[in-house]
């Protein structure tokens, strides 16, 4: 059975229930008051006919007040001591009807009598005689059952009628709840028989639960799409970042065979270059193992940690491996909550682009703001044109191709940067000027939990 079906079913029959339970219950509490209402009505009559027997002074007078004060269709009937029977008095109406005996310790008695409901009640009265008798009243019910036909009628046809109304609403609320995943339904079958990533159509100020789903699921499939772009382009770069030195080992590796074992020069120079592509290779294959390393986010451990003591552990041996000159300016102790041995990596990427692009001093810094820790590495190389600033971050992106050669670059530093600032929860800020140096800046938040 379809959802919408299921969904047109369970709230017709829901709402059918409801409707009926409250005509139910509007008709039993009708009745119950119309009975109230009767009973009142027949005991203050009750009541005023016991004061008016009290007072009279004859058996004919007591006999005359009942005559006289009889109910329209209804019947009185007074019983003295030992059910012993008095006087009855019928209207014209109730002739032929027998008396209802009201039962005692109960208000009143309802009892059917030819199909129609008969109220009875008693009150003690003082007969002419001196004796005390039993008042017995009697009222069919009969215009009360008429207007108890007419209310169930009525209750009927708007039964009949409002269940009309429940199956056409249902089916359009029906159709409200489940177009909307069928039309996910639809999108998602296209997209998967096709190979592409389709949008369903969404208002544009859609506020309810049914419209951010399909919002949901729009950025959804923009996220996918985007995703398989940038792998698609990845798998690309990776193909042609692996092509160029696997071409020239085999280029090199084909003259070492020709002329490498005769001419010592030649095999010199094509074993130089093998090991220097097959070390470029290497480290290539390694940051792409670790861009996907920084994905997991599981692998992090936060810890507090002194910035300003980081910074100096890390620019230390990059200081004594090159013999650069590194400034490192600002004031400790700069505590913060982060993760020691990735900072350190973030650190070691930034400062190893800072050296290999620039030829000048490296300025490095940290400063505490008010709600997070900044980190800056500085070069004053040749910097980064404005118009590719947006693009430094992509895998295998390069400002200078020829540059990058030389200084053995693959593209994926700073990739690798970014990801673990993202891991990090920092941002990664690039400020450059041409002929003037780039600045790096780390903004890291310092209560990270």
């Amino acid at each position: 059975m379809k959802l919408k079906t299921k969904i047109h079913l369970f709230s017709s029959i829901l709402m059918l229930v409801i409707l009926v339970l409250t005509n139910i219950g509007i008709y039993f509490v009708f009745e119950k008051i119309t009975h109230s209402t009767e009973y009142s009505q027949l005991l203050g009559r009750a009541k005023e006919m016991t004061v008016a027997i009290s007072e009279a002074t004859t058996e004919a007078d007591a006999k005359l007040i009942l005559r006289a004060n009889v109910p329209p269709n209804g019947a009185i009937r007074v019983v003295g001591e030992g059910e012993k029977f008095v006087v009855s008095v019928v209207s014209m109406e109730g002739s032929g009807r027998v008396n209802v005996v009201p039962r005692p310790n109960e208000p009143y008695t309802i009892e059917m009598h030819d199909g129609i409901e008969a109220l009875s009640l008693g009150v003690p009265a003082i007969w002419p005689t001196g004796d005390v008798v039993e008042l017995e009243l009697t009222q069919w019910l009969t215009d009360i059952k008429a207007n108890l036909n007419i209310l169930k009628v009525v209750m009927i046809i708007v039964t009949i009628v409002a269940a009309v109304l429940i199956i056409l609403s249902s089916v359009s609320l029906s159709r409200i709840v489940t177009q909307p995943i069928e039309k996910l339904i639809v999108a998602m079958s296209t997209s998967r028989k096709g190979g592409t990533y389709e949008k369903i159509k969404v208002p544009e100020n859609g506020k309810d639960e049914l419209a951010k789903m399909g919002q949901t699921f729009n950025d959804m499939m923009e996220q996918l799409e985007q995703n398989y772009q940038k792998q698609e382009k990845f798998v690309s770069n990776a193909s042609h970042e692996l092509k160029t030195p696997l071409t020239v080992i085999e280029s090199y590796s084909n003259l070492l065979a020709r002329r490498g074992m005769t001419n010592p020069t030649v095999a010199q120079e094509a074993l130089e270059a093998i090991q220097s592509e097959t070390k470029r290779m290497k480290e290539m294959i390694e940051q792409m193992l670790e861009l996907a390393k920084n994905n997991e986010f599981h692998a992090y451990q936060f810890k507090q940690v002194d910035a300003f003591e980081l910074l100096k552990e890390t620019v230390q041996p990059i200081r004594q491996a090159y013999n650069r000159k590194i400034l490192h300016l600002g004031r400790g102790p700069v505590m913060l909550m982060t993760d020691p041995s990735r900072l350190k990596q973030l650190l070691f990427i930034l400062l190893d682009n800072a050296r290999k692009y620039s030829e000048q001093e490296i300025e490095t810094s940290v400063w505490e703001k008010e709600a997070y820790i900044e980190i800056t590495v500085r070069d004053y190389g040749k910097g980064i044109p404005k118009e590719q600033l947006p693009f430094v971050f992509d895998r295998f992106y390069r400002v200078d191709e020829d540059r990058n050669r030389k200084t053995g670059g693959t593209g994926l530093g700073l990739s690798i940067a970014k990801e673990i600032a993202v891991g990090l929860g920092a941002e990664l800020k690039v400020e450059s000027v041409l002929n003037k140096g780039t600045t790096i800046r780390i903004l890291l938040p310092i209560n990270n939990e």
